[in-house]
């Protein structure tokens, strides 16, 4: 693994959990029953997998989660999700005022939404970095918290949400528009195999940053990758051009589906970061 970077910290709050997953070759028809070709249990929640892509490119992380009392505590690649929150619904004001400095004084703070809303709106309240909102899984009652996002990062179901209308790359410019116009100083939708697009209140046009096309085995975590390998890049050079820094992060997501697994396909002491990228302006 990478040497830790000598850097403010990256503190997650979030969810941590156990993946039970299973693959075949299609979803069964009601009714049917398939043949599957490989069970795996591993850890994940979306929290703990953005802690664990930004710890293992050198990220100087801490993790605040609750987890339950219980034993789990100690063909094309795409993935459908179903989440049982457990603990996850217990992580509360009060365990932010027991990391009060930590989270006050983050560099990068992540969270998401698969913990309760009312606990990370308290930490953006709290933090003076960068707060970097996942808004995952997609839900429409976050626009308290959008104020006080120095970055949004949805994919494109998500941004259809927040917006109202279905977000695709010709009309991608007007969704980001519209969720800058509800108080986020940066907003970035990330396409999947098509890259990702941002922009920013102090810049406002619209960029493209493409990434690698290549065939997936497993997709199931690539957004959080994408979210953990930005948080550390924002931390390596604050001067870096955002589309130099969302093009490595691209790159980190890329090479995670091309493994099966979620925290154990995320790449460690990679170069990505030293790479240039290809971006135009919409």
């Amino acid at each position: 693994m990478q040497p830790e970077l000598k850097q403010q910290k990256i503190v997650v709050l979030g969810s941590c959990s156990v993946d039970f997953t299973t693959f075949c070759p299609r979803l069964p028809m009601p009714g049917e029953t398939l043949h599957g070709t490989k069970f795996m249990t591993s850890y994940g929640g979306k929290g703990a997998n953005q802690c664990v892509a930004a710890a293992k490119l050198g990220g100087n992380t801490v993790m605040i989660s609750r987890v339950g009392d219980d034993q789990w505590v100690a063909e094309n690649g795409e993935n459908q999700i179903v989440i049982v929150a457990g603990a996850n619904n217990c992580l509360s004001k009060s365990d932010v005022d027991l990391a009060k400095d930590l989270v006050k004084n983050a560099g990068v703070l992540i969270a998401q939404l698969e913990t309760p809303f009312e606990t990370t709106l308290e930490a953006f309240k709290l933090n003076t970095g960068i707060k970097l909102l996942n808004a995952a899984p997609a839900r429409t009652d976050i626009e308290a918290i959008l104020p006080y996002c120095t970055i949004l990062c949805v994919n494109e179901p998500e941004a259809s949400l927040i917006v109202g209308f279905n977000v695709e790359i010709p009309n991608v410019k007007i969704a980001l528009k519209k969720i800058l116009e509800k108080g986020c100083d940066t907003v970035i939708i990330t396409l999947g195999d098509k890259g990702a697009v941002y922009s920013s209140i102090n810049s406002p046009d619209c960029v493209h940053v493409f990434c690698e096309k290549v065939i997936p085995k497993d997709t199931t975590g690539a957004g959080d990758a994408f979210v953990g390998a930005l948080a550390t890049f924002l931390m390596r050079d604050k001067n870096k051009p955002l589309h130099q820094v969302v093009g490595a992060a691209c790159k980190i997501a890329t090479l995670s589906v091309m493994r099966e697994g979620t925290q154990t396909s995320y790449p460690e002491n990679h170069s990505s970061f030293d790479e240039e990228y290809s971006f135009v302006i919409l």
